[in-house]
Parts: structure tokens; C-alpha cells; sequence
């Protein structure tokens, strides 16, 4: 099939111009039009105020997406801006899954925020880790909750996305509670907020601390595992250099 128009998924990082890629800005600076959430699109509309843009709010991914192919496929050079990397809970896979092959499409990762916030708290993901969502929107709460289990038994250091909102004001708890049936209540844990921006904050603290912490969509958790321990302020998951 003839390919018509590119489509490139952009991975912007946390939210600072600085953490984002180079490839990533040069690219935004090429394309025509920029499609992405409304929030995403704001953090970057100031370092790219000539480009046309196109948004749509909270809930519409797969309008958003089919928006941003059908603009591609009239021949334009279109960016889908994702907050972190663009496969990390990102727009790829739903850009892939409606993609009719018309439209080349390419991926452009960024920095999700696992590493951002790691990197503000210090070394809280130097050895194995998972990634876990506590948004049951899409993936049912009894299968988040066997990954959670899983993941605390298996001592990973664990690294939460969607910690609460709203509605799920208790998320958070629950999960601190399900980690702590196979993890001491004294482990050290971390909080990262607005990751690159100006309300940016962390805060080190105690699993059975965290179990009692208020936290929004815009925090990202890091529970450690049994070797995690805290240094001058900082979260540090040992590998075992020092040991070789």
C-alpha cells in the first residue's frame, strides 16, 4: 500500500523542556500539526508557538488518535505528543491497533515517569522493578491487585502509576496494604510530584507511612523492596557493586 501522509508518536518526558529528547523537540520543529491531550499540549505550546495544534480532552484517546491518522493521511507530517515515553501507557499500541498501513507511522520514545521521578528521588530503581497502574479504567482491580502480590513476593521494587483520583481516593492504601502482607511496614518508599515542573516535590518515607499519604494522578510512588534503604534524604536501591 502507498504510504500518504507521517505520523510520528512523541514521547515529551515529565514536563520540562530540558527532559525532553533531542530528537523529540527536533522533530515537533519539522512537523506541521501537533495532536495530543489538551494538558500535554499546553506544557509544550509555549517552545513550539508557531505549530498548529489540534487537542481533545481526558477519556477521548481513540478519537484523539484517529484525529491525528486521518490528518496524516491528507499528506501532512503530524506529531502525537504522549506525556513520558510513547509506549509506556502511551498512544502507540492504539495508534498501531487503528492504523490501516495508509500512514508511516514512527515511534519517538521519551523519559516515562519511573526514571524522572527515580532520578529526582535519587536510586530507587537500581536493581529489578515493576511498573504497575492502579487506574482499573481499562484492567480489571483483581488483576492489578495479582500483580501487585506477585511483584511483593517476588521482592521487585515497585513503581506506581495512577496511585488515586477521585474516585479512587482508596487505591493507594489498599495496594500499600496488599505489599506489606509480604514486606516489612518499615520499607522505604518515595514520592514524586509534577515531575519537571514548577510545583515539583518528593518526600521519602515508610511503607506504613505511604498507606496513610494523600496523592493525586500527578504523583508517581516507588515502594522498595528489602534492600532499599535511605541516604542523606535519597532513595537508593542497592544492585551490589560494593559487594563484588
Amino acid at each position: 500500500m502507498k504510504k500518504t501522509g507521517k505520523l510520528y508518536v512523541v514521547g515529551i518526558g515529565p514536563g520540562s523542556y530540558e527532559d525532553m529528547t533531542v530528537r523529540a523537540i527536533n522533530i515537533l520543529k519539522e512537523c506541521e500539526l501537533i495532536v495530543g491531550y489538551t494538558v500535554y499540549i499546553d506544557l509544550i505550546r509555549d517552545h513550539f508557538p508557531d505549530k498548529e495544534t489540534l487537542t481533545t480532552p481526558m477519556r477521548q484517546e481513540k478519537e484523539r488518535c484517529q484525529m491525528a491518522l486521518d490528518e496524516a493521511k491528507k499528506g501532512k507530517t503530524v506529531a502525537m505528543v504522549c506525556s513520558g515515553d510513547s509506549g509506556v501507557y502511551g498512544m502507540s499500541g492504539l495508534i498501531l491497533e487503528l492504523s490501516d498501513g495508509s500512514v508511516d507511522v514512527e515511534m519517538v520514545p521519551g523519559v516515562t515517569a519511573a526514571l524522572s521521578g527515580g532520578a529526582l528521588l535519587g536510586a530507587p530503581l537500581g536493581h529489578d522493578f515493576a511498573v504497575i497502574s492502579l487506574s482499573d479504567l481499562l484492567t480489571p482491580m483483581e488483576l492489578i491487585e495479582d500483580r501487585l502480590r506477585m511483584s511483593a513476593k517476588a521482592d521487585m521494587v515497585i513503581c506506581l502509576y495512577n496511585p488515586s483520583s477521585k474516585k479512587r481516593s482508596d487505591y493507594l492504601k489498599k495496594a500499600c496494604e496488599i505489599v506489606m502482607e509480604y514486606r516489612d511496614p518499615k520499607t522505604v518508599c518515595g514520592i514524586a510530584r509534577n515531575i519537571g515542573r514548577s510545583e515539583e516535590e518528593k518526600s521519602v518515607l515508610s511503607l506504613e507511612e505511604l498507606r496513610d499519604t494523600q496523592v493525586d494522578m500527578f504523583t508517581t510512588v516507588y515502594i522498595g523492596n528489602s534492600m532499599t534503604k535511605e541516604i542523606d534524604g535519597n532513595m537508593v536501591t542497592p544492585r551490589g557493586y560494593r559487594h563484588v
